[in-house]
């Protein structure tokens, strides 16, 4: 018969975790993408949107003329100016709470220009992926992302 040698089961596997300096580059890495995502979303939010700007003045002054225009109006008209009133009347809030919430663009470009380079290498991002973004080529300048990579 076989002599069969016990061993354990739970042997302890020696796990070193993170080392400080990968703590570090994850941190890092964090911080890139957090400065990227902001500088980004507040491109978007501020973007130049097509046409004429409307200003809250303007919309305040459409606002007055569709009270008197719905009261002359045929039904049907009537229903396009309410819907034309209630949709002046959201953007006019969005406006104005807008104006009230500012976003300093200029310290989360500087952000940006900080974490830009780093964050392109690690994830491969090219300079033609920011343009189209809306990241003007003056910020990738000064952030060392050029054309060549």
């Amino acid at each position: 018969m076989p002599v069969l040698y016990l061993t354990s089961m739970a042997a302890k596997r020696t796990n070193p975790g993170l080392t400080e300096e990968h703590k570090a580059a994850l941190a890092e890495g964090r911080a890139q993408g957090r400065a990227v995502r902001r500088y980004l979303e507040a491109l978007d939010a501020h973007k130049p949107k097509r046409g004429r700007k409307r200003t809250p003045e303007s919309m305040q002054a459409r606002l007055d003329r569709l009270d008197a225009e719905i009261e002359s109006a045929d039904p049907l008209k009537r229903l396009q100016l309410v819907q034309e009133r209630i949709d002046l009347q959201a953007e006019l809030a969005a406006a104005r709470a807008a104006a009230e919430s500012t976003v300093n663009i200029d310290a989360l470009e500087a952000d940006f220009v900080q974490a830009a380079r780093g964050y392109s290498q690690r994830k491969g991002i090219s300079y033609a992926a920011w343009r189209e973004l809306g990241v003007s080529a003056a910020t990738l300048k000064a952030a060392g992302v050029t054309r060549a990579g």
